[in-house]
This record gives structure tokens, C-alpha cells and sequence, in this order.
């Protein structure tokens, strides 16, 4: 109910608040609606685009505060620290794959003419300086060996493809003298009066040499190397017992190539071995011979039951 008050002799009417709010809609001012935890304004078009900071009805409505206990609330994620690097980058990125290792072309207890080739062009450079023998031992690894610390590789000694085409890069096809240059002939010792009839092999310790004779003439002599101290080479006259052109020791696993057996397990035989390392190593009692071919052809003259004699 509307109340009215006088002041001075003037009367004064107010007006209810609900009038107040009805001018405040008619001249545009933005009216709040809350919906939820969040707040639309909803702007009169008419008078939009004419407001001007300062002006307007003198109604501010603010924007509701978020109620916790609203049903669509939503919980505000915790900002979280940017992610810290990795120290160390992963294997992948920073390690690259190793590269391949270079095959093998020859290595220790390798035979053949491949071999031959090897230290025919190892000799032209001055890394091998024996007369070439196609066996792969422990002067072919020293000289390969040699080579490669002198070109920058790893020292291993055996013949990898980057040695093999480095040499072959260095060094020119060896000749037919280069890979089986002639032996040098020596004259052959006094043999042993026992050495002078009969069909013999005569074999000097001192001049280390075998020479193959038939009633008292020289055929042929080649170099030979005996057993060690521990395994000494016996003395004496003895036969041939047996002959074996391809034998294998069983005692030791080891090629005894051209064997004629004369006392027990000792032998005449062709050793590569010997043609490779010569006197610095020794045999298990046999007689080395290191010239292939020479043994070869003494081999098929040679008969079972023909006399050896070793001796001082």
C-alpha cells in the first residue's frame, strides 16, 4: 500500500520498489541470469551498441559466484610443471649402428695357392723374405701383421678384405718365379760311409740334409729339420717300413703329408710347418722336409724296405 509523508507543507509521494524496477527493465539495463556456476549477461539490442562506459541505467549486476555444492560443477585441474627433459637422448638417436667387420680371407693354417699369392706380394714390399711355401704360419701372420701396423689397420695377422685390397691395391700379380722361385743348391755333404752302397736315404743332423742315393751317387738333397731336445730325432740304420701319401697323425692331429715311417711313429715327411716357420720350430721326432715338391717326387722313387741312415 502506497504511504505518503509531508514535508514543509509539501506533499511527497514514494513510489514502491517494484515501479522502480519495471523503469529500470524499460530503459535497457542488462539484467544478470545465473545459470548454474556461470553467469549470462543479456544485453537489450536496442540499446547496445549506443553504451558507453559511465552510462546506462545505474544498475550493476555482478556475476554470481560459483556455488561448490552446484551439481555441474567441475574441479579445476591442478596446473602441472612442464615435462623435464631427459638428460641422456635415447640409444637410438645417439648411438649409431657399428659397421660390419671385414671378412676373413685368410688366416693361420690356411693352404693354398691364394697363400702362395699373399706372401709373393707381402715379399715385393719387403714384409715376407722367404721364398713363398702356400702355408699360413706364424711368419705369414708376423708379415701380415707387419703390414697392417705399417698401414694404419689392426694389428691382428690374419687377412681380412680391407688387407687383402689394400696389398693387392700396393703390389702387382706376382710371376711364376715369384710364387716358386728356385731353391738354391747347395753341395751336398760327405755322406756317412753306411750312405755309400744300396738304395738310401742319408740324413746329416749337422748339415741338416737329406740326400737320396743309390750305390754310393747323390740324386737329390733337400733341407730337413728334426725333433726337439724333448723329442729327439733317433740315430742310427734303419728301413722304410711303411709309406702313407696322405697321412694324418693320430697322436697329434696334424697333416704328415709324404710319410715314409722308419723307427715307430718317426717319419720322413713333408712339413708346412717347416716351409713356413723353417728352424724356429722343431717336429715331435720326424723328419721334416720343406720343399714339397722335391719330397713329392722322392716319395714315389723311395720303396718299403729301402735303407735310412741318420747320423752326426
Amino acid at each position: 500500500m502506497p504511504s505518503t509523508s509531508t514535508r514543509t507543507g509539501t506533499r511527497r509521494t514514494r513510489r514502491p520498489r517494484t515501479a522502480t524496477l519495471r523503469v529500470a527493465l524499460a530503459t535497457g539495463a542488462v539484467l544478470a541470469v545465473t545459470v548454474g556456476c556461470s553467469a549470462q549477461v543479456v544485453t537489450d539490442p536496442a540499446g547496445a551498441a549506443d553504451d558507453k562506459p559511465g552510462t546506462g541505467t545505474g544498475v550493476r549486476i555482478e556475476p554470481a559466484e560459483p556455488s561448490s555444492s552446484s551439481p555441474s560443477a567441475e574441479p579445476v585441474a591442478a596446473s602441472k610443471p612442464p615435462a623435464t627433459p631427459s638428460a641422456k637422448p635415447s640409444k637410438s638417436a645417439s648411438e649409431k649402428p657399428a659397421p660390419p667387420k671385414p671378412k676373413t680371407v685368410m688366416a693361420s693354417g690356411a693352404e693354398g695357392d691364394q697363400v702362395r699369392e699373399l706372401q709373393a706380394r707381402l715379399r715385393q714390399i719387403a714384409h715376407f723374405n722367404r721364398a713363398p711355401t702356400g702355408y699360413y704360419g706364424s711368419v705369414t701372420a708376423t708379415a701380415v701383421s707387419s703390414f697392417q701396423a705399417k698401414r694404419g689397420l689392426p694389428r691382428t695377422g690374419t687377412t681380412d678384405t680391407v688387407t687383402w685390397q689394400k696389398l693387392l691395391g700396393m703390389t702387382k700379380k706376382p710371376t711364376a718365379a715369384e710364387l716358386r722361385p728356385p731353391a738354391a743348391v747347395k753341395p751336398a755333404p760327405k755322406p756317412d760311409p753306411r750312405c755309400m752302397t744300396g738304395r738310401v736315404l742319408c740324413i746329416s743332423k749337422n748339415s741338416r740334409s737329406l740326400s737320396w742315393m743309390i750305390d754310393g751317387k747323390v740324386l737329390s738333397t733337400m733341407d730337413v729339420r728334426f725333433g726337439s731336445q724333448y723329442t729327439p730325432t733317433r740315430e742310427g740304420t734303419f728301413n722304410v717300413g711303411w709309406k702313407s701319401r696322405d697321412h694324418v697323425s693320430t697322436l697329434y692331429d696334424t697333416p704328415m703329408p709324404y710319410a715314409m715311417f722308419f723307427s715307430g711313429g718317426q717319419a720322413v715327411h713333408y712339413s708346412a710347418d717347416f716351409a713356413a716357420r723353417g728352424y724356429s720350430g722343431a717336429s715331435h721326432g720326424c723328419v721334416n722336409v720343406r720343399d714339397e715338391k722335391k719330397i713329392a717326387a722322392l716319395f714315389d722313387a723311395v720303396r718299403t724296405g729301402d735303407k735310412v741312415v741318420v747320423y752326426k
